[in-house]
């Protein structure tokens, strides 16, 4: 997996001045892939556990970015061999290559007032290609349950495998492959606080057990 601190080391090094940080919550971090099977059918795979992070500037989204990375082995199909498969060298090779990648380097005003253009990169199967994610706001507010500012998006976008070297079966099996993403993030400075502050608490309930 990428490094934590690089990724965020990289990310805060180019935030906009007023923008707020957001922490990735990889539990809600997570899409569907699909394709075309021999003009059949439409299967299916999911992803999750994505990390990374945004700057979001309420005032100008233009301002805004986004890097992601995605641990591959969690790819799912439902199907054990088919699943296996996937992780193979035949396809994604997980042992060599075991994370894709996305990073933002230009953001878009699109149609509506809560969608949006991201531009950027993907990294996948050690090929970077350029990739444009149309995203929708779901909503900017306050998590009613840890009381933290929170924000969550919706992206989809369309790639051709074999850009990525992974053009096996192309064309009984669709080269055009759709991504959906799903994201929930969280201020990054009032997450790392209430984690300190809970921790704290923590040492204080054991010290008192002593």
């Amino acid at each position: 997996m990428i490094c934590r601190i690089a990724l965020a080391a990289l990310f805060f090094a180019s935030a906009p001045l007023h923008a707020t940080t957001y922490r990735l919550e990889p539990e809600y971090t997570q899409g569907t892939v699909r394709w075309n099977h021999l003009g059949f059918s439409h299967p299916a795979a999911q992803f999750s556990q994505g990390e990374g992070a945004m700057e979001f500037d309420a005032a100008d989204p233009t301002k805004s970015s986004v890097t992601v990375s995605i641990p591959l082995a969690k790819i799912t199909t439902g199907v054990p061999d088919l699943d296996e498969e996937f992780q193979s060298a035949k396809f994604f090779d997980t042992a060599k290559f075991p994370n894709a990648t996305f990073e933002s380097s230009k953001v878009e005003k699109g149609a509506m007032p809560d969608q949006l253009k991201i531009i950027g990169e993907l990294n996948l199967h050690g090929v970077t290609r350029p990739v444009t994610l149309m995203a929708t706001i779901i909503k900017v507010g306050t998590n009613p349950r840890s009381s933290l500012p929170n924000i969550g998006f919706e992206a989809t976008t369309t790639i051709k495998r074999s850009d990525f070297g992974l053009g096996k079966f192309v064309p009984q099996v669709s080269d055009d492959v759709r991504i959906d993403i799903n994201v929930e993030a969280v201020d990054a400075k009032a997450y790392a606080e209430q984690q300190k502050a809970e921790a704290a608490e923590e040492a204080a309930k054991a010290a008192v057990k002593k």
